[in-house]
């Protein structure tokens, strides 16, 4: 009678998965190590023939270089501490640029949303503006903003007026009739946006974090090209200039490493909103 009355106050445990979600895991998992593995095989194939040809002189080693030959360089710029002055500095404008220009995105965004007669003023502005060559502003972003914020102009510039228009039809792509029901209830319209529209459009502020990010980058890189006295931008042009190209393709290489360093932080940002607003 004991036993009967422990076993009955004990809470139920778990059940334990079954055979078909075991194997579905089983599947996943080793889908994710092909994935993985073919990711992998395919960077060592591109660097086998990037060596191979550059060795072989069927492409001219003094143009492309090969990557056995940018290891010394690497450790050469990082002996000297510039590879790190110019990757934080390309770092730190882009997650600049980044984050203004998600913030200016969404402002306007969610003020487009707000006023349909706003929306119908600025939209063929916001369209032309997107479409402008944003090189032709360098020189004067370098006029007002001077060689240090130059670039952050830049990155704002490529970056946020496609963010705008991106997570504006996000916001509009909300089913109505949730904006209806919610206010039914007696929402407000500041409510609907921060308790509906908002968290509803978590997909599409994810694409534009994706989009963003790597908009940020081209911009810095550009700014950096024609304005900057640092950065990673600013290392390959020098190094084109003295034709050095082991040290133009490191840093060109540093620039990959760094964009999937931050690709992968998008990635850890992804997947808890997509957790909490599942």
């Amino acid at each position: 009678m004991a036993t009967t009355l422990t076993l009955a106050s004990t809470p139920d445990a778990a059940p334990a998965p079954s055979p078909e979600y075991r194997a579905w895991r089983t599947r996943e998992q080793r889908r994710r190590y092909w994935i993985l593995g073919t990711q992998a095989l395919l960077l060592a194939l591109f660097l086998a023939l990037w060596e191979v040809l550059a060795r072989t002189h069927l492409v001219n080693p003094l143009l492309t270089s090969y990557p056995s030959a940018l290891w010394p360089a690497f450790q050469d710029l990082l002996r000297n501490g510039d590879l790190l002055g110019h990757t934080w500095a390309t770092l730190k404008a882009t997650l600049i640029g980044f984050t203004l220009s998600m913030a200016i995105g969404v402002a306007v965004a969610a003020g487009l949303w707000w006023s349909g007669f706003a929306n119908k003023v600025l939209d063929p502005f916001l369209v032309v503006a997107n479409a402008m060559p944003k090189i032709a502003f360098v020189p004067i972003f370098y006029i007002w903003l001077g060689s240090d914020y130059s670039v952050y102009g830049m990155a704002v510039a490529i970056a946020v007026f496609v963010t705008i228009m991106v997570i504006y039809e996000g916001f509009q792509g909300i089913d109505p009739n949730k904006i209806k029901l919610a206010r039914t209830f007696g929402a407000s319209r500041a409510q609907v946006l921060r308790l509906v529209v908002l968290p509803g459009s978590v997909p599409t502020l994810i694409a534009a974090l994706k989009m963003n990010i790597g908009l940020a980058l081209v911009g810095v890189i550009v700014g950096e090209f024609q304005s900057a006295n640092a950065g990673l931008g600013f290392l390959i042009l020098n190094g084109s200039q003295v034709f050095k190209l082991n040290i133009v393709m490191t840093a060109i290489v540093v620039l990959g490493v760094l964009s999937g360093l931050m690709y992968l932080g998008i990635a850890r940002i992804e997947a808890a909103l997509s957790r909490r607003y599942a």
